[in-house]
C-alpha cells in the first residue's frame, strides 16, 4: 500500500491525472444515447441571406449564435429546389423521384389540401423510426405532403400517419392568398386565363340572347340554353376551386382536426411559437423530435407588427428577422429546461430564394448570395445550396465551418443513427450519416456525386473528387433566363425543367466549384486538361444512378394535383367550410 501512495504521488503521474481532468467532455458527451432533436427548417429562405453566411444587413444574431457554438456547413444541398420534393427527400433520405414526389409536368409541387397526391404510406420518414424507438415526435409548421387519397378523412398523406405523434399547423404551404390585402399568388398566369376564357365565353352567350330577342340573329332556342348551361359549367368548374384559395388551402390544423378556415394570419406566428415551446416543455422527460417548419420566409411574408419597419430589406427582411427572433426563442426554451447539452439543434431551409416574387419595386423573395439561379432552378447552385447549421454542445465542437459537400437528406440516416434506430434496408437511401464529419473523425464527406433534378429531368451533377479537393459540376440543361442574362425568368415567374424554356448542353457545361463557386466560367477542353476525364466519370457515376431508379406512382400527375372536392378538409358540412376554433378558446 505504501507503494502505491508513494507511486501515486510522483511528480509525472499526478501530472497526467491532472491532465486527464482537464480534457474537454467531448467523450463523455459523445456516448449519450437518444438525444433530442430538434429540426429547424426555413421556407424559401436564401443562403444570402442569414448574417453567418454573407448577409451584412439583415440581422439574424440566434441563427449566427447557431453557428458559432456549433458546426457551419458551406456546401449544404437540397435534393430538390422547389417545396414539395425538397422536402419528401429531408423526410426519407431519398431523391424525390424515388417516391414519386417529383413532377414529370409543370406542376412541380402539391397544389390543393383537397388533391390526392402525397407522401406514400410505404415511404418510411425519420420521424416514424424514432417514434419506434420511443421519441415523442411533434411537427409544427407547415407540412405541404399532401393529406388525404379516396375520402375525406383517411388522412394517408398525414404527418400522423407519417410518424408524428402530434401536429399543429398548415397541411398546406402559404401563399398571398391567405391573405386578403395581398395580390394572388396561386397560378396567377392560369388564372388570369381562364378569366379571360370566362369572359369571352360569357360574351358569346351574351350576344346569342341580345341577337335572338331583337330578331338580328338566327339562334335557335336549345342553343342558346347550352350555351348558357356550358357558360355556367365551365365557370363553376374552376371558380368552385380558385375562387376559394382561403378556404381550401389555407386552414390550420391540430393534429386531424380544422381548428381555422381559412387561418387567421394575425396569429400564426405566436400560434406557431406557442405550440413548439409548448411540445418541448411537454415533453422534457423523454426523448423528443421537434420538426420545426417555418412560415417564414415564404409570401406572403406574415410579419407581425413588433418587426415591421425593422430591417433595411423592407418587408421581407423584416420578415427574416422575426423568424430569427423565434429560432431564439425556441433555443431559450431549450435552455431554460435544461436540455441544452443533450439536444442537437438544426438549421436549414427548404432550398434556394424566390427571385421572380416581386410586386411592382418590391422584392417579396430572398437572396441567394454570390450563387447563380434561385428557388425553382434544379441545376445552378442558388436553387439548391441553403444553409446548414448543427449545434450539440460539449459533443460537436463550436466554431467549426465544413466546406464538404452535404446534402438535406443527410438528416435522415444522421438522426436514425442518433436515436439507435435501423435504416431500412428494402430500399436504397441516398443520405450518408454526418456525425462522423461533424466530429471530427473524418475528413470527408461520404458523398462523392450527388445529382440535381428539376422535376424528373436531371440537369446537373456534381462530383467530389477527394484527393485533389475539386468539386466538378456538370450541367446537362439549363433554364433560358427571362430576360436573357437576369439570371433569373422574371417573365414566367418560375424556371422551367423542360420544352422551349431550356437550354441543353452537349458537351455539358462544366465548372470547378472550389475555384468558381458563382459558375461564372465554364471550362472546355482547351482551357482544363481534364475535362474529358471529368465529363465521363460524371457520366458513368450518372448511368450507374439510373439503374439504381425503379417506377413508383406519381403523386404529382395531373389527376393527384387536381382539387377534388370529396378529399378537402372541412371543419364544417361541406361546403360551409368556416370555423375559428382557436378564437373560441
Amino acid at each position: 500500500a505504501s507503494f502505491f501512495l508513494l507511486y501515486f504521488r510522483t511528480p509525472l503521474v499526478t501530472t497526467f491525472i491532472f491532465c486527464l481532468l482537464l480534457q474537454p467532455p467531448l467523450t463523455e458527451l459523445s456516448v449519450i444515447t437518444q438525444p433530442n432533436i430538434v429540426l429547424l427548417m426555413a421556407d424559401d429562405l436564401g443562403i444570402g441571406d442569414v448574417s453567418c453566411y454573407g448577409n451584412d444587413t439583415i440581422r439574424t444574431p440566434n441563427i449566427d449564435r447557431l453557428a458559432m457554438e456549433g458546426v457551419k456547413l458551406t456546401q449544404h444541398i437540397a435534393a430538390a429546389p422547389l417545396c414539395t420534393p425538397s422536402r419528401a427527400a429531408f423526410l426519407t433520405g431519398r431523391y424525390p423521384l424515388r417516391s414519386g414526389m417529383d413532377a414529370v409536368n409543370d406542376h412541380r409541387v402539391i397544389f390543393w389540401n383537397g388533391g390526392s397526391g402525397g407522401l406514400p404510406s410505404n415511404e418510411t420518414t425519420f420521424a416514424k423510426i424514432l417514434q419506434q424507438q420511443g421519441y415523442s415526435t411533434g411537427l409544427i409548421g407547415k407540412w405541404h405532403q399532401g393529406v388525404n387519397c379516396e375520402s375525406r378523412n383517411d388522412h394517408c398523406h398525414h404527418p400522423l400517419n407519417h410518424g408524428f405523434d402530434y401536429f399543429y399547423g398548415m397541411p398546406f404551404t402559404l401563399v398571398s392568398d391567405c391573405q386578403p390585402t395581398e395580390a394572388p399568388e396561386m397560378d396567377r398566369a392560369f388564372r388570369r386565363k381562364l378569366w379571360l376564357s370566362t369572359q369571352m365565353i360569357a360574351l358569346v352567350t351574351l350576344t346569342a340572347a341580345l341577337g335572338r330577342l331583337t330578331g338580328l340573329i338566327s339562334v335557335h332556342r336549345k342553343t342558346l340554353t347550352c350555351l348558357v348551361g356550358f357558360s355556367l359549367l365551365f365557370f363553376m368548374s374552376w371558380f368552385s376551386s380558385y375562387g376559394f384559395i382561403r378556404y381550401w388551402n389555407c386552414i390550420m390544423m391540430r393534429n386531424h382536426e380544422v381548428t381555422e378556415q381559412p387561418m387567421v394570419t394575425d396569429r400564426t406566428t405566436s400560434l406557431i411559437l406557442r405550440e413548439s415551446i409548448s411540445f418541448i416543455e411537454r415533453n422534457k422527460q423523454k426523448p423528443f423530435l421537434l420538426f420545426l417548419s417555418f412560415l417564414h420566409s415564404h409570401t406572403p411574408l406574415l410579419t407581425t407588427e413588433k418587426f415591421l419597419g425593422r430591417s433595411s430589406h423592407g418587408l421581407y427582411g423584416d420578415n427574416v428577422e422575426e423568424m430569427d427572433w423565434m429560432v431564439g426563442q425556441v433555443l431559450d426554451a431549450v435552455d431554460k429546461e435544461g436540455l441544452k447539452n443533450t439536444t442537437l439543434v438544426y438549421f436549414t431551409s427548404d432550398h434556394g430564394g424566390w427571385l421572380e416574387r416581386q410586386e411592382g419595386k418590391r422584392q417579396l423573395g430572398g437572396w441567394n448570395g454570390i450563387y447563380k439561379g434561385g428557388k425553382a432552378m434544379g441545376g445552378w447552385e442558388g436553387g439548391i445550396r441553403v444553409p446548414g447549421i448543427f449545434r450539440w454542445p460539449g459533443v460537436l465542437p463550436a466554431g467549426k465551418v465544413i466546406n464538404e459537400p452535404t446534402s438535406l437528406m443527410d438528416i435522415y440516416p444522421t438522426v436514425v443513427h442518433l436515436a439507435g434506430g435501423v435504416l431500412p434496408q428494402d430500399r436504397v437511401i441516398d443520405g450518408q450519416d454526418l456525425m462522423p464529419l461533424l466530429q471530427g473523425t473524418v475528413d470527408h464527406s461520404e458523398h462523392e456525386f450527388l445529382f440535381h433534378y428539376c422535376g424528373i429531368h436531371l440537369h446537373a451533377a456534381r462530383w467530389h473528387q477527394k484527393d485533389s479537393g475539386a468539386i466538378w459540376k456538370a450541367h446537362y440543361v439549363t433554364p433560358v433566363f427571362d430576360p436573357p442574362g437576369a439570371g433569373a425568368c422574371y417573365g414566367k415567374g418560375f424556371c422551367p425543367c423542360f420544352g422551349e424554356g431550356v437550354t441543353h448542353h452537349d458537351p455539358p457545361l462544366l465548372f470547378d466549384l472550389s475555384r468558381d463557386p458563382s459558375e461564372a466560367k465554364p471550362l472546355s477542353a482547351d482551357t482544363e486538361p481534364l475535362f474529358d476525364t471529368v465529363i465521363k466519370k460524371i457520366r458513368r457515376a450518372v448511368e450507374e444512378h439510373r439503374r439504381t431508379l425503379t417506377p413508383v406512382p406519381e403523386q404529382l400527375s395531373l389527376y393527384n394535383i387536381l382539387w377534388k372536392p370529396w378529399l378537402q378538409p372541412c371543419c364544417g358540412t361541406f361546403p360551409f367550410c368556416w370555423c375559428d376554433k382557436e378564437g373560441e378558446n
